[in-house]
């Protein structure tokens, strides 16, 4: 369940000053709202852990600049922030966000590479509202994990099964696909990415 902070209107910049330093809960700020998240546990955490080690391994294979950080705040708007499950960022354009260093805040939408989401009871927020969200501010790529498959059916068809959402912007506009089972994923970012989707969704 997510939990409503604060019933009043405030803007990114109040949220980041209210944001409690070194908060064991995870908050976002929606349409001038405070939510207090769902913090990971078990197989949501776990998946989200090992995924985010694989993609680390596939881009300095691959000798990209690229890093995943411990937090990150995405600035979306003036009265929205989302702090993803994976963000992967490009340290060629991180001297370019001025909010970086001090605040660990991302403004930039070129300074993204990939965001990840791992889909929980509030799967609407993840398939409707941060899909559209993303979309606009410019996010390249997008994949929704939904391991427990409970997504809404015009998303993951029916009957409903564990599926993995890979979402490219094409002409400012998302390209969705789906990929189940023993599918590997079709990915601008990593061409190569050698898991099929029970490798990612399995947990030992």
């Amino acid at each position: 369940m997510i939990a409503v902070i604060d019933k009043n209107s405030i803007s990114f910049d109040e949220f980041i000053n209210w944001y409690p330093e070194n908060s064991q809960k995870r908050y976002e700020l929606n349409r001038g709202k405070i939510l207090e998240m769902p913090k990971p546990k078990g197989k949501h955490s776990q998946i989200a852990g090992d995924l985010a080690y694989h993609l680390g391994t596939a881009f300095r294979q691959a000798n990209k600049p690229y890093f995943i950080p411990r937090e990150c705040i995405v600035k979306i708007a003036n009265d929205t922030g989302y702090e993803p499950d994976i963000i992967i960022l490009d340290n060629n354009s991180i001297n370019n966000e001025t909010r970086w260093e001090k605040e660990s805040v991302i403004i930039l939408s070129q300074s993204i590479k990939l965001i990840v989401e791992v889909v929980s009871t509030n799967w609407r927020d993840d398939y409707l509202i941060k899909l559209a969200d993303y979309e606009a501010f410019g996010i390249q790529e997008y994949w929704i994990i939904d391991y427990l498959g409970i997504g809404g059916r015009r998303y993951i068809g029916y009957p409903k099964q564990p599926t993995l959402t890979v979402c490219t912007l094409v002409e400012g506009e998302y390209e969705l696909q789906q990929f189940r089972g023993y599918d590997k994923l079709i990915s601008v970012t990593f061409p190569d990415f050698p898991l099929t989707v029970n490798q990612i969704f399995q947990v030992t």
